[in-house]
């Protein structure tokens, strides 16, 4: 055993790495590890944050698409006027319809004139709708034709201003009518020789100096495509009211003049001389589609179907049904 009485024992004892930021600090391969971790859950996160995003702006652009789905089980009518909400709800239309025809105002028309004119704005309203003269019935028209555009035109400043004050929103125009009933026979000798100028059936009435001719109206009306007129004004009843002569070639203007239409032409009072003569003259009997009452209906085509040297195609017959309806007229009051 002497070889090993001087040998010394030696032992190696690993040397730990250094810490670069004290004790807490993780080393370096975990660091990085921890690094990279970190970027990784903030990418999913972003990438799914994206995902939901994008499904939720598809679904709302998908829905927002699709009609709506509580319209299916609605009754027909409903869906009807949930298909077209400026329109007037049906059951609201009649019931307006029904207590206009029951009232007792004075100067009302029938319950069939009534009833027959909302009957045409039951199948265009919402419309552009223009109506001569203002009556018991005036702001029924403006709530059957709810949505749409209704437009007065009145002999009477007075009148006008009355119902814009207690009526806001309605809108109305009043006219200086330089005619009178005495004058008709003399009016359309003078319209009849003018056919082909300043009476002419094609034209903007702003620039006319035909005596039948309202010129006086806001520029813009003149440009409007009206879809119903309706002829109840001005006053006709006397010689020396203003009688709806004018009312009655301006309306046959507007309809041939501001569209292809068609335009639905409403005339009251269609019994009495003036009216009669002048809507056989200037909406012609060839358009002709109802009367009844002391109401007559008339639908005028403008654009390439309106003629525009004349009012009527068929002038004999139009001169011959006048002429048979004033002996009719003359006849009865025998």
């Amino acid at each position: 055993m002497k070889g090993f009485n001087g040998a010394r024992l030696i032992l190696l004892q690993p040397t730990l790495p250094r810490q670069a930021a004290g004790a807490n600090s993780a080393p370096p391969a975990a660091s990085l590890a921890a690094a990279f971790g970190s970027h990784h859950r903030l990418c999913l996160i972003a990438f799914v944050s994206f995902f939901t995003f994008a499904s939720l702006l598809a679904l709302l652009t998908i829905a927002g698409r699709q009609p709506p789905l509580r319209s299916a089980f609605l009754p027909a009518s409903a869906a009807a006027a949930a298909a077209s909400p400026s329109g007037l709800h049906p059951n609201i239309f009649d019931a307006l319809v029904h207590y206009a025809a029951l009232s007792a105002a004075p100067g009302r028309m029938s319950d069939g004139d009534l009833r027959s004119i909302a009957g045409v704005l039951r199948r265009r309203a919402p419309c552009k709708l223009l109506c001569f003269g203002l009556g018991p019935e005036s702001l029924l028209w403006r709530a059957l034709n709810h949505g749409g555009r209704t437009v007065f035109v009145d002999e009477s400043q007075y009148y006008i201003a009355h119902y814009e004050e207690r009526h806001p929103g309605l809108e109305g125009y009043d006219v200086a009518y330089t005619t009178k009933v005495s004058d008709l026979q003399e009016l359309l000798a003078g319209a009849r020789d003018a056919v082909a100028g300043d009476c002419r059936p094609v034209q903007n009435l702003l620039f006319s100096d035909c005596r039948l001719g309202i010129n006086d109206l806001p520029n813009h009306l003149y440009d409007v495509a009206w879809d119903v007129i309706l002829v109840d004004g001005p006053r006709g009843y006397s010689p020396t009211s203003p009688g709806r002569m004018s009312a009655i070639f301006t309306a046959a203007v507007l309809a041939r003049s501001t569209g292809a239409g068609p335009t639905d032409v409403l005339v009251h009072d269609y019994d009495r001389e003036a009216e009669r003569i002048c809507s056989e003259e200037f909406l012609c009997g060839e358009n002709l589609v109802a009367a009844g009452g002391k109401l007559a209906h008339f639908v005028i085509r403008g654009g390439a179907s309106a003629r525009k040297d004349d009012f009527c195609f068929n002038r004999t017959a139009t001169s011959s049904s006048s002429s048979s309806s004033s002996a009719a007229a003359a006849a009865a009051a025998m």
